[in-house]
């Protein structure tokens, strides 16, 4: 499969977007995040983000917080695989879904966010959760979307789990600025627990620049310490790059 030979997002995005398009899903929304506990998802600026949905779609959903309370996310929190969005049509025939969240569903049908279906992935731990909302186009209804899942549901579930993988094994800058090479450099040695002059000695500089390159990092990564550095580093993938 071509996804598993991408070697950037973008490039892995745009082949999956254009293979989903080709099904009736023209429009996706890629959430992960590895900092969720019982009642956060954690900072919105440290999730994966990736859709071809209209940017004011997007800034708004995520940015204006709607993504918490959509019925589809309070879904995938609490389950795995894939769920039709009739059940967002049934929640709201029987009146089970509250205030906040008919918010989101009038929000998404003001753009033509309608039809569709949600994947949950597997958790890789208890702090991570990564999740897609495939939207069909807006000449579909949800029936026509069921009709396509019936035919091609599989093959879909499938091809979403292998770009969820590939996702999480390829560097994300997110909204902070992608480290330098000798940024990383200097993280990866304080990963391998060495001491500021031993890095120095190692890198051939000296202890004042390695400071410098610390904090340089700690600022692209938006964290106070060295050690949250190399956490937020290692688990957006920007670590031991080749």
């Amino acid at each position: 499969m071509a996804l598993t030979n991408a070697q950037s997002l973008e490039e892995l995005w745009d082949m999956h977007t254009r293979r989903m398009a080709e099904y009736g899903f023209d429009r996706l929304l890629y959430g992960y995040t590895n900092y969720r506990t019982s009642n956060s998802l954690g900072d919105p600026a440290d999730f994966v983000i990736l859709s071809n949905h209209h940017k004011r779609y997007v800034e708004q959903y995520i940015d204006d917080g709607l993504y918490f309370h959509a019925p589809m996310t309070q879904w995938a929190l609490e389950n795995e695989g894939a769920c039709s969005w009739a059940r967002i049509q049934c929640m709201l025939d029987s009146g089970a879904l509250n205030e906040a969240q008919r918010r989101v569903v009038t929000f998404n049908h003001s753009f033509q966010v309608h039809a569709g279906y949600s994947i949950s992935f597997r958790a890789i731990s208890s702090r991570a959760k990564g999740a897609i909302g495939l939207t069909a186009r807006p000449d579909l209804s949800q029936e026509d979307a069921d009709t396509i899942w019936q035919k091609h549901g599989t093959d879909i579930l499938l091809m979403n789990n292998v770009a969820h993988l590939k996702i999480t094994s390829l560097p994300y800058a997110g909204s902070h600025r992608t480290l330098t090479k000798r940024q990383r450099e200097t993280l990866e040695w304080v990963g391998d627990g060495k001491t500021t002059q031993d890095i120095a000695t190692l890198m051939g500089v000296s202890r004042a620049m390695v400071e410098k390159h610390l904090r340089l990092a700690r600022q692209s990564l938006d964290v106070e310490t060295t050690a949250q550095a190399v956490l937020k580093a290692t688990l957006h993938n920007q670590m031991y790059r080749l």
